[in-house]
């Protein structure tokens, strides 16, 4: 019996899920052998809170985006991104496609403009509201060192997308932060 794509895929998935569970294990194990027990406290509560959000980015139906967003740090790159979300978990697949492209445009973007010596941080919120409120909204923050803001600039000028609206855009050298709403 021949294994096909898929088949390798979930390999692929499954073996760098293992290797973040080791490295967490081998983190409290460490910690446990010094008898840093406030130290072992805070990295349970920081993997409770990691599978939370988690569980709350999938509940919103969006699974290219959740997909992308959970997998992102396997992958060199020349930042660290992790995400929040907040409010009530509401279906949100119709925004799904049309999120995941533009933050895979914009991340790629940001990956070829940030110093590659530098610390650089991604941070993403998604906000939901509250189950009266309708839509939801996109907050990236970066923190660390452009290389060229022109270019992320442009980028921002050329990204037109009709279903997303750049609602507020902030760049300086070390800092970009955008807050987006979907129609």
């Amino acid at each position: 019996m021949k294994n096909n794509q898929n088949d390798m895929n979930i390999i692929d998935l499954l073996s760098h899920s293992r290797h973040d569970w080791m490295n967490k294990l081998q983190l409290i194990k460490g910690n446990m052998s010094l008898q840093k027990y406030d130290r072992v406290q805070d990295i349970i509560e920081e993997i409770v809170i990691e599978a939370q959000q988690e569980s709350k980015l999938c509940n919103l139906h969006m699974p290219l985006f959740a997909s992308y967003l959970m997998t992102f740090n396997w992958y060199s790159h020349h930042f660290t991104l992790e995400y929040e979300v907040l409010g009530d978990i509401k279906s949100f697949s119709h925004y799904d496609e049309p999120i995941t492209k533009w933050s895979k445009e914009f991340l790629d973007i940001l990956d070829n403009t940030v110093d590659y010596s530098g610390e650089n941080h991604v941070s993403i919120t998604l906000n939901t509201g509250h189950s009266n409120e309708e839509g939801i909204r996109f907050f990236f923050d970066f923190e660390g060192i452009l290389k060229d803001k022109e270019q992320i600039k442009n980028w921002f000028e050329r990204s037109g997308n009709h279903a997303i609206q750049v609602d507020e855009l902030e760049i300086s050298t070390y800092q970009i932060t955008v807050e987006l709403s979907l129609m």
